[in-house]
């Protein structure tokens, strides 16, 4: 039993580090085939006869335990990752932007922000949510310092709106994190029609940072940190249905949408050029978070355990976004990709500056800002 629970666990973190060929990370009848290797029922013969239902639970229930004991021993060591852990770094008076304030790694980073004396600006979708979510900042950072403002990045209306409310309270602005996206979701379009993904995660940011550009650069210096994943080396901009109009796969549209933020992020650190605004994208890392609500119930619901295990804790994943909003000895580089509080190559196709420029052109378009 524990032989089989631990080739389990081996198949699954060989799986998951393999490189593939397709546009596809993971569809859903492959995370399927994943989470059930780990949890799979063996049908073990003792005397040539099967096993009763009470011993196939013991064998669920032994994985799950072997598996819970695996991350008490090694889980911080191994699958929490790089630890930002410069406690000395004071952000006071100054004025902080995070989108996706509300959860996970968001609500992780504007915790920490605050504390650190950060003037706190939460950009959400759900006034009632981030309401909810900003007592909580409040309380856990002892800062009276943290604001709310609506925010829909599925709309280039709530976005103006979000940055002529913003521009109407602040005058500068330090660090602005875009951090909201969402992640396999049922096809959907956002009010002016783009694909979810494609909208929400890069035109809504880009239109976002580019109406914040002047007074980020009053404010110089200033960062601009956008949250990628992984998930880029699995995705290619398709420039003939950028859209997904002729086909919609969810893990596509993701992958796409991350790889457009490593080349938004690359193409903005040219433009910004001695204007003393810095940019990064960072893989935040796998995170157990809320982006997981679109998976398949069934799926999502075998998976939890696993996540447990492998997945980070949302406040270890906001350590790399702590880190490129705040660490001093990276003040000077801009343009590049950062994982685990550290400098990482992005795949050759997220380094393309030819398909960056095109991108750019295109999400101005789209955007009305040309």
């Amino acid at each position: 039993m524990k032989v089989g629970c631990c080739r389990s666990v081996l198949l699954y973190w060989s799986y998951a580090s393999m490189p593939r060929n397709n546009t596809q990370l993971l569809r859903p009848g492959q995370m399927f085939e994943v989470i059930f290797s780990i949890y799979r029922l063996q049908f073990h013969r003792h005397g040539g006869a099967k096993q009763k239902n009470v011993q196939h639970r013991y064998v669920f229930c032994s994985h799950s335990l072997y598996l819970s004991l695996f991350r008490s021993v090694f889980g911080r060591k191994f699958f929490q990752g790089g630890q930002f852990k410069n406690k000395d770094i004071r952000l006071d008076a100054k004025v902080v932007i995070i989108t996706g304030a509300n959860a996970g790694i968001g609500k992780e980073a504007a915790i920490e922000c605050a504390k650190r004396g950060a003037r706190v600006y939460m950009g959400c979708r759900d006034p009632g949510r981030m309401e909810k979510a900003r007592q909580e900042i409040l309380d856990k950072s002892g800062s009276q310092n943290v604001f709310g403002l609506e925010l829909d990045l599925a709309s280039f209306e709530s976005i103006r709106s979000f940055v002529k409310t913003f521009l109407s309270m602040e005058r500068r602005l330090h660090v602005l994190i875009n951090n909201a996206g969402v992640m396999a979701c049922p096809k959907a379009y956002t009010k002016e029609g783009f694909e979810m993904h494609f909208g929400t995660n890069h035109l809504g940011h880009f239109l976002l940072t580019n109406l914040l550009l002047d007074v980020l650069k009053r404010t110089a210096p200033s960062r601009i940190v956008t949250v990628a994943s992984l998930g880029h080396k699995w995705g290619r901009i398709n420039k003939d249905d950028i859209n997904s109009e002729k086909e919609y796969r969810e893990w596509d549209a993701y992958m796409q949408s991350k790889l457009c933020n490593i080349l938004f992020s690359r193409h903005l650190a040219k433009r910004l050029q001695g204007s003393g605004v810095t940019t990064y994208a960072i893989h935040p890392g796998a995170i157990n978070t809320e982006l997981m609500r679109h998976l398949n119930p069934c799926i999502r619901t075998m998976a939890k355990p696993v996540f447990w295990v492998f997945f980070k804790t949302p406040k270890s994943g906001a350590q790399t976004t702590l880190y490129c909003a705040m660490e001093p000895t990276i003040a000077t580089q801009t343009g590049l990709y950062y994982s685990d509080c550290k400098l990482k190559d992005p795949e050759p196709h997220a380094q393309d500056d030819a398909m960056a420029e095109w991108l750019w052109n295109l999400s101005e378009r789209l955007t009305g800002l040309r």
